[in-house]
């Protein structure tokens, strides 16, 4: 009974999955000095008065409700920076993770004086009910990404994915606070910034089907995973938001260059179709940077034209600079449409990056 175990459920939208989970986790305060930590991002549909009301009766469990913050990751740290045991454990709240495997997850850990434990879905003994096929191939080739990404001493692990982990709380919280929460993956992220030094070892897992709700996996959180394996890559000398940014530019470099040549088959000359052209690719880099790069500061309605106005005013310095730079590229130094346009776009990067991050989107 001496040991302090915190468990850690993150929840968004999970009312009819958290109180039976709940109702199994509580026994093992027959094993442990036992706290129950929910941290939920505000969800509409009752979750967090539900885990208030189980509160009033259960002293061992916690609500942390964060309203205007929200974010898998950023829901982990908190939490983990919250907990109050010699050994904290997360897990989703989804029911797909096995209540079973939170013992043996900890015995590991303490038994083999180890800084962290991973439940895998990918352990040679761990079983797959709740993964559909398209999933458990998207997993395994993230798995297989995270690995080449990763440092070597954690090259033998199988599941960098996982949102099952139970770890030393106390020497691990300087690791914990480096994390950067807009990551793809907490776990990933924590392997990523410990560099190699953790002590790990894994735990099969059995994955279950959802009993409720839907699952959150969508393109944005791809888009996440990619720039965390970049960063990484580039030994996270590069803000990751600089590198989500530098891939939409890479995106509205196409949308220019393809306006440039449709208006000019049409009938435009090179400098007449080039102002259009650079207006479209920026708006095209607005829309998809306010839906990936800035997603958790993404702007909806009217707030979503405002920014775009917002988006343009700032840009539209670098945007002359873009036109400029390019029609004097294509009229004194070359009467090629592709490099000259290219000179214009790496003008403008860093100042729309810096400008539009603070003053469209209000981040740092």
């Amino acid at each position: 009974m001496g040991l302090r175990v915190s468990i850690v459920l993150p929840t968004y939208n999970e009312r009819g999955n958290i109180e039976p989970l709940l109702a199994q986790l509580l026994p093992l305060q027959q094993h442990y000095n036992l706290e129950l930590l929910v941290v939920d991002d505000d969800s509409a549909d009752g979750t967090a008065e539900r885990v208030r009301e189980l509160a009033h009766t259960e002293p061992r469990l916690r609500l942390i409700r964060r309203v205007g913050r929200s974010g898998l990751a950023s829901a982990i740290k908190e939490g983990l920076l919250d907990a109050t045991g010699d050994v904290a454990l997360v897990m989703d709240s989804d029911g797909q993770h096995e209540p079973g495997a939170v013992q043996r997850a900890i015995e590991r850990l303490v038994d083999s004086d180890l800084d962290l434990v991973i439940g895998s879905r990918f352990h040679p003994e761990a079983e797959i009910h709740g993964l559909s096929g398209r999933r458990e191939r998207g997993s395994t080739w993230a798995n297989a990404s995270a690995r080449f990404s990763l440092p070597q001493p954690y090259s033998q692990l199988s599941d960098y994915m996982s949102g099952f982990f139970a770890l030393r709380l106390e020497p691990l919280l300087p690791l914990i606070r480096a994390v950067d929460v807009n990551g793809f993956k907490f776990l990933y992220e924590l392997l990523a910034v410990s560099k190699g030094r953790l002590r790990t070892a894994e735990v099969p897992l059995s994955f279950q089907p959802r009993s409720y709700g839907s699952s959150k996996l969508d393109l944005a959180i791809f888009w996440d995973f990619l720039i965390s394996i970049l960063h990484s890559l580039s030994l996270r000398l590069l803000p990751r938001r600089a590198i989500s940014f530098g891939l939409v530019g890479l995106s509205g470099v196409v949308v220019q260059l393809l306006v440039t040549q449709i208006l000019m088959l049409g009938g435009l000359g090179f400098e007449q179709a080039l102002p259009f052209a650079v207006v479209a690719a920026a708006s095209s880099n607005y829309l998809i940077n306010n839906a990936l790069t800035f997603r958790f500061q993404r702007l909806q309605g009217l707030a979503l034209l405002r920014g775009l106005l917002k988006f343009l005013l700032v840009a539209s310095l670098p945007v002359l600079a873009n036109v400029g730079l390019a029609s004097a590229y294509y009229s004194f130094v070359s009467r090629d449409t592709l490099w000259a346009q290219l000179a214009g776009i790496l003008v403008v990067f860093v100042w729309n990056y810096a400008a539009s991050s603070r003053f469209v989107w209000n981040t740092p």
